[in-house]
């Protein structure tokens, strides 16, 4: 008869790795093996991938912010060989995240390719239910893959931060680079606010992705050495984070500020869920919507486009026509009417020629 561990044990196993600790720490911690901690680990976060792909949908947010995290497993890209695995190398996630709830509402791990890229996209757009503001940072195939998912309904721009490759001018060095000064922004579909566009949300999503996964640790040996656990420790976090981890400046969890839950989750009760988690259909891209205006804000007016291409949105206001300036009324009886002359209209100005 196999040994099961009970749950108690398990509880302890994962909240020991959802908080950073690597597969040997863990097993001196908590007294369970290797073995044991890498295969309950790969039904845990198979079971939270399950979960996100239940529970994240239908999505309202406004501002959507995504970028992608470098990582890699067994070994770099640089040192994979011609008859490697197809599995080894960069193993990048894919990351879009909700800027106001701070909502984890779609990732994905594999290459920095456009295949992936499109998935990505295609998965982030199913569930949304709202047109958003997207931000990115210049992944060129972003701009396919949006524009073939949202197919108009969509207002998003690229944010580009130059980096300075030239030499300090002091013997300082640095582990990054130092930067210019300066992002550039472009508008590429819709009306983006171009004021707020950044990816700063995400950017900062990314170093808590790196102080919760051991794996994503610079520098050190706790890579991942097959791409399932990678996978697995991936959709573990992202569960961890959207329905466990209370958020510092909202004071409740990610899914608590989307309407996703309406309590902190435990450990225990993550767990319990994930590994009773059965398959589901992934979403269905549903209508999007445009957002309601601020309060007290003029609605624009907008029409949706046939076979849902998008919206025919009024953005701004043409300069309004000038008034000539009324007299009184004369007693005086009207001139008589003399030959007709033809006149021009100037369309801003009161002359005439």
């Amino acid at each position: 008869m196999a040994h099961v561990l009970p749950l108690a044990k398990r509880v302890e196993v994962v909240a020991h790795l959802v908080e950073g600790a690597g597969i040997r720490p863990t097993s001196r911690l908590t007294g369970v093996s290797q073995p044991a901690i890498l295969s309950l680990l790969l039904r845990v976060g198979e079971g939270c991938e399950r979960l996100h792909n239940r529970l994240v949908r239908d999505v309202d947010c406004r501002v959507v912010q995504v970028d992608e995290i470098w990582s890699y497993v067994q070994k770099k890209q640089a040192r994979v060989k011609p008859g490697d695995s197809p599995e080894v190398g960069e193993a990048y996630v894919f990351v879009g995240m909700a800027s106001a709830s701070k909502l984890i509402i779609s990732y994905r791990v594999g290459k920095r390719d456009d295949e992936n890229t499109a998935a990505f996209i295609e998965d982030l757009r199913a569930r949304l239910v709202t047109v958003p503001q997207l931000y990115s940072d210049g992944w060129a195939p972003y701009v396919a893959a949006v524009g073939s998912s949202f197919a108009g309904s969509v207002d998003y721009a690229q944010v580009v931060k130059h980096y300075n490759r030239k030499p300090r001018r002091d013997d300082d060095h640095r582990y990054e680079p130092p930067r210019d000064p300066f992002i550039t922004k472009t508008p590429v579909f819709g009306v983006p606010d171009m004021k707020r566009a950044s990816t700063s949300h995400v950017e900062r999503q990314n170093l808590t992705i790196r102080m919760h996964i051991r794996r994503f640790t610079r520098l050190c040996n706790g890579f991942s050495k097959r791409l399932p656990h990678h996978k697995a420790a991936v959709a573990l976090h992202m569960a961890f984070y959207n329905f466990c981890r209370p958020h510092e400046a909202l004071r409740v969890t990610p899914a608590m500020e989307a309407g996703l839950a309406d309590h902190v989750w435990s450990v225990e009760e993550l767990v319990t869920a994930a590994l009773a988690e059965a398959p589901t259909e992934p979403p269905k891209p549903k209508a999007l919507k445009l957002p309601e205006p601020p309060a007290g804000a003029p609605t624009a007016p907008a029409r949706a486009l046939p076979n849902g291409r998008g919206f025919l949105r009024l953005v701004g206001s043409a300069p309004a026509a000038p008034v000539a300036p009324t007299e009184p009324p004369s007693s005086e009886p009207p001139p008589a009417p003399g030959p007709r002359r033809m006149m021009q209209l100037s369309l801003f100005g009161d002359e005439t020629s």
